[in-house]
């Protein structure tokens, strides 16, 4: 570069005295001077350059290097915290908006990229997972016993645990899911389960894993179930719930939303194979009455499924089955997707009710959407069917919610009824063992009469014999007749 730039002087220098002979001896220097300054700084620059081009490079590397070591961690939409984010972040582009109504005077699209981009919820981060590398978890810690349930998401399999020797239901999707629209149910299934927690309502939640790009999730067990097997067992015997039995589901289901709705989550999928039946073992009245949501029957129903869930806040509906599907749904009105739920529940009760298959559109569709009742094949009580169809208002705002629901007047008398049932048979119970204590006390005395008398008579006997055999008895003489003296005055 220095002898590159030392020609262009030389050059330059001849060009400059042929042009005005004048310029020679000290004005020379400096030009010198000035463009070997340029050529240095020119040349020290584009070292430069290189030098921290590599070293933004190598920290690049490095920095990357980092983040693919670096775990990933999902963010949980569900979570009260992500809520809170997303209720700000909606109130903070509402003011956006207005304000850029007011000062502009035009409407800022509602579907603006930007503000699209901060109202949903941080994609997920990890995904469905090879994991032929390692041992399947499925295979070591679960003893598969048998399969008892399928559907669109996958089998549910009945599963002992190797560790602590219970009963799992292990869910397990039919298809690999990675890249798919059933990963992100899957995903939001998981999500809810984990946010929701324990209730006796909800179907527990224990873990849930991937394996060769299937999700398995590891739930309760219920040994009774589901509410569509038996509708379709009542149906082939011709036998339906009766209304006390319809009232106690509605009622425990009410319980179950009322808790997913309190943490302002809505299911978007109530229907009949997604409520669960676990039959307990018969306990006293006490204990039952001991809990305050707590299950007033024998048989326990469970909601389940959360794959379509979603929130209040911010929802991201995806619908559910349109036998259940209420219309403003449908029309793309969330403003009141927690009546939607209610909505659900009623034609979910209808169906245990013994009335025949919903349908799925057409005009009986539509009726059903206008407040009227399908036919239902027995006697309810007016209230009752009242209750039903308030529950299927075309006005969402009109239907009941599930905290009224569960102080319902209709449907705590069926509590209470469930509750006197319950009082009954123990009574009943507890009158045997009366009975039965009583015979047993009964046989008892008698017994140790009966054994007296015989003590009693065999020490009698036992004495007069004694008492024979001493009158009568001679030690010398017995076989002489005995003699007697008679003394006559």
């Amino acid at each position: 570069t220095f002898a590159k730039s030392t020609s262009v002087l030389t050059q330059a220098r001849g060009r400059t005295t042929a042009l005005n002979p004048a310029v020679e001896g000290p004005l020379q220097v400096p030009v010198l001077s000035s463009l070997l300054s340029r050529a240095r700084t020119k040349a020290s620059t584009s070292r430069r350059v290189a030098l921290f081009k590599n070293v933004d490079s190598t920290s690049k590397a490095c920095l990357d290097g980092r983040r693919n070591q670096t775990p990933l961690v999902n963010i949980n939409p569900f979570t009260p915290d992500s809520i809170l984010v997303q209720s700000s972040t909606l109130q903070r582009n509402n003011r956006k908006r207005a304000h850029w109504n007011d000062s502009c005077g035009e409407d800022m699209d509602a579907s603006d990229p930007e503000i699209e981009d901060e109202l949903i919820p941080p994609s997920k981060r990890i995904t469905m997972m090879e994991n032929n590398n390692m041992m399947s978890r499925y295979a070591s810690e679960f003893h598969e016993l048998e399969k008892i349930g399928s559907g669109e998401f996958g089998s549910v399999f009945k599963c002992v645990k190797r560790l602590d020797g219970c009963i799992y239901a292990i869910k397990r999707s039919k298809k690999p899911l990675a890249g798919s629209v059933d990963e992100q149910n899957a995903l939001r299934e998981v999500y809810a389960h984990a946010v929701l927690g324990q209730h006796p309502h909800v179907v527990r939640y224990y873990s849930a894993w991937a394996e060769d790009d299937h999700m398995l999730i590891q739930n309760e067990y219920c040994n009774g179930g589901t509410l569509s097997d038996v509708i379709a067992e009542n149906n082939r015997r011709m036998h339906f719930l009766s209304e006390m039995e319809l009232k106690d589901l509605l009622l425990q289901v009410s319980r179950g939303l009322k808790y997913i709705h309190s943490t302002a989550l809505v299911h978007m999928d109530i229907k009949p194979s997604n409520i669960f039946i676990s039959r307990k073992p018969a306990a006293s009245v006490e204990e039952f009455e001991d809990e305050e949501d707590g299950p007033t029957t024998r048989v326990v129903y469970k909601i389940g499924d959360l794959g379509h869930v979603t929130t209040v806040t911010n929802p991201q509906v995806e619908e559910g089955d349109s036998r259940y599907l209420a219309n403003e749904v449908l029309q793309e009105d969330y403003s009141n997707l927690k009546k939607a739920d209610i909505f659900a529940l009623a034609l979910t009760v209808i169906s245990a009710s013994g009335a025949e298959p919903l349908p799925t559109n057409g005009e009986k569709w539509h009726k059903i959407r206008q407040g009227i009742l399908p036919h239902i094949p027995q006697v309810l009580s007016q209230e009752f069917l009242s209750l039903l169809k308030l529950m299927i208002h075309p006005d969402p705002t009109r239907r009941p919610s599930t905290s009224d629901l569960v102080r319902h007047p209709v449907l705590l008398t069926a509590s209470r009824m469930s509750a006197d049932q319950l009082r009954v048979e123990l009574n009943a119970e507890r009158f045997k063992n009366a009975l039965l204590q009583k015979e047993l006390k009964k046989a008892q005395m008698a017994k140790a009469a009966a054994e007296e008398r015989f003590l009693t008579t065999d020490r009698v006997l036992t004495r007069s014999t004694v008492q024979s055999s001493s009158r009568t008895s001679r030690l010398i003489g017995k076989k002489m007749n005995r003699s007697v003296s008679l003394t006559i005055y």
